[in-house]
């Protein structure tokens, strides 16, 4: 007590103590009537009973020694704080961009669903003719919607974090042309489904079909059953072909826009004439004389085959009346959704059109993606398929991304390389794995602690910081002085109360004195060395210092660490010594 007393003088620790700290030693005592302060005690002395002193003292030493662990701990940054479990922080919605037109409520669609298990998803619905946007190096793509609810217009900006196109971008028949827009999104690295390589490529029907015939040369005719067309760049080329009757196809349209049967040569030179006048690339391929239209899609992991039957007589099946009914997914067909599905780096969503031809043989003349209307019975089922395979390319994207761990999702654990390992404190993953010396070490003294080899050798620094430590050296918990409180209390023995708390402090971390016992004096030899290099923030008190003092990693830290870790022990010396003051 003297010893505390003496190098724990002060007397202004009131001013310093943080609000409730060390409250219990503040505290009268519920037998006085009423609270004195300390110089109104020294100027009338009570006289106390010693079953009360001894109590009272008692109390004091339990708070000293709780106070004392929880300042190691806080030092050390071992404190877990785990244990007062915090209010789950409210995370950002994830916006989700469905361009598509207003028939389909998608909102429906991902209500309850989250990203990860832990963000919401908030559904913006618009047509391209109803966005704009603008998209920069830094700051992402800003979009611009502007629609019509119910009677009323909408304005909403926001930063999508992922779209779902579900509509054609480019449609000459139309005279629609958004591809700007699918540029401005591929400029602010939005993610979508289908990817926006492969949308702006399906801009152009003849550039997608040059895909197919790469995978008709791969597979050949007879599992790629692939239609022969023929392609002219503009009318000047349109002057005769070789059979008739054909069927011509006018630039980039859907739905059965721009397509005409040519019956003879007569009429194919009128239809080279309106080729001229729209200013546009052409096709042709024979006509074939159908039974029946297939349709095969690809939603994810999930294939459907349709069959579609003209009954109004048209020669376009998907052209006025029709009977449509869902077949079975044989393996013909699911290798052409497969061999598709893998053009332009991976559709998500495709569809592959075919005709069969009523001499019992197969023609492929098209391919579509995300946005390839749905058909038949299980639309809905369809459209819940979407949704799910949206969830989950955003989760995935989260995942890969790792931009911002939310509190749910922690950073995971990462290996530091060597170099950077001497300069960090201990891991709280790796408390229970005690560091291993360098080669050619000595094993610990610690019958606890197993022999510890093979470890890469590198140069150290003291616990001091002053000279480095060659890779012969011996370990770190060996580079302290054989004085050292911890070594004392190896080599002489602990006591039952040392024992009982032995496993409250991890491996390679000095353990403060017992209840009621003063620190071990230290040798000569390490009296010498404190005395030598005095740490900058603790000069005032070495011996309470090396009390607290925790693994030479962690007194390596950045100066911030160690300021925080002295303020931590001046206010500690500072409550300390106002209990022994009177």
């Amino acid at each position: 007590m003297n010893f505390l007393r003496r190098r724990l003088s002060d007397s202004s620790f009131v001013a310093n103590l943080p609000n409730g700290y060390m409250m219990d030693l503040q505290r009268p005592d519920s037998s006085t009537s009423s609270p004195v302060s300390p110089a109104t005690e020294r100027k009338h002395p009570q006289p106390s009973q010693p079953s009360h002193s001894s109590s009272t003292g008692t109390s004091i030493f339990s708070s000293i020694s709780s106070a004392m662990k929880q300042t190691t701990q806080a030092a050390a940054g071992l404190i877990d704080h785990s244990a007062s479990p915090t209010p789950p922080v409210a995370q950002k919605p994830k916006i989700l961009l469905v361009i598509d037109d207003a028939h389909t409520d998608w909102a429906k669609y991902f209500q309850g669903k989250k990203v990860n298990g832990e963000f919401d998803i908030r559904v913006e619905q618009a047509e391209f003719s109803e966005l704009n946007l603008a998209a920069y190096v830094t700051g992402g793509c800003m979009v611009d919607m502007q629609v019509m609810r119910n009677g009323t217009k909408v304005v909403r900006s926001f930063k999508p974090d992922f779209v779902l196109i579900r509509q054609h971008a480019y449609s000459m028949a139309l005279g629609e042309d958004f591809r700007g827009l699918i540029i401005g999104l591929q400029y602010g690295g939005i993610h979508t489904v289908n990817s926006l390589y492969s949308i702006y490529n399906f801009c152009s029907k003849p550039w997608v079909f040059s895909q197919l015939i790469k995978i008709f040369n791969s597979l050949g005719p007879e599992k790629f059953p692939l239609v022969e067309q023929t392609f002219f760049p503009s009318h000047k080329q349109m002057h005769t072909t070789p059979n008739f009757p054909v069927v011509v196809k006018l630039g980039h349209a859907h739905a059965g826009m721009g397509k005409v049967k040519v019956e003879n040569q007569h009429d194919f030179r009128d239809m080279a004439s309106i080729v001229a006048m729209a200013k546009t690339y052409a096709t042709t391929e024979p006509f074939i004389d159908s039974k029946y239209d297939i349709r095969i899609q690809k939603i994810g992991g999930n294939y459907k085959a349709y069959m579609r039957t003209s009954i109004s007589g048209n020669w376009k099946a998907n052209t006025g009346s029709a009977m449509l009914e869902q077949i079975a997914m044989t393996e013909r067909y699911r290798l052409w959704a497969d061999a598709c599905a893998e053009m332009f780096g991976g559709l998500d969503i495709c569809a592959v059109k075919a005709v069969h031809s009523k001499d019992g043989k197969d023609y492929i003349i098209e391919v579509m993606d995300s946005s390839m209307p749905l058909i038949g019975e299980h639309v809905e089922e369809d459209r819940q398929l979407i949704a799910d395979l949206v969830v989950s390319k955003m989760t995935q994207l989260v995942i890969t991304a790792g931009s911002t761990p939310s509190p749910l999702r922690p950073w995971p654990p990462q290996v530091q390389p060597a170099s950077m390992k001497s300069q960090t404190g201990p891991q709280l993953g790796q408390l229970s794995q005690p560091r291993p010396p360098p080669q050619g070490g000595p094993r610990q003294p610690q019958g606890s602690q197993p022999s510890r080899t093979n470890a890469p050798p590198q140069q150290r620094l003291s616990p001091q910081g002053q000279q480095p430590q060659s890779p012969q050296s011996t370990s770190p918990q060996q580079q302290r002085s054989p004085g050292s409180p911890q070594q004392v209390r190896s080599a002489t023995g602990s006591s039952p109360v040392q024992a009982s708390k032995a496993g409250a402090f991890p491996p390679q971390q000095p353990r403060p004195p017992a209840q009621g016992r003063a620190p071990s004096q230290p040798s000569p030899t390490e009296t010498s060395k404190q005395q030598a290099t005095p740490h900058p923030h603790l000069n005032k008190s070495q011996s309470l210092t090396n009390t607290f003092s925790i693994s030479e990693s962690s007194q390596r830290g950045n100066a911030n660490e160690d300021e925080a870790k002295a303020e931590t022990i001046r206010n500690l010396r500072k409550s300390f010594a106002s209990l022994f003051s009177d």
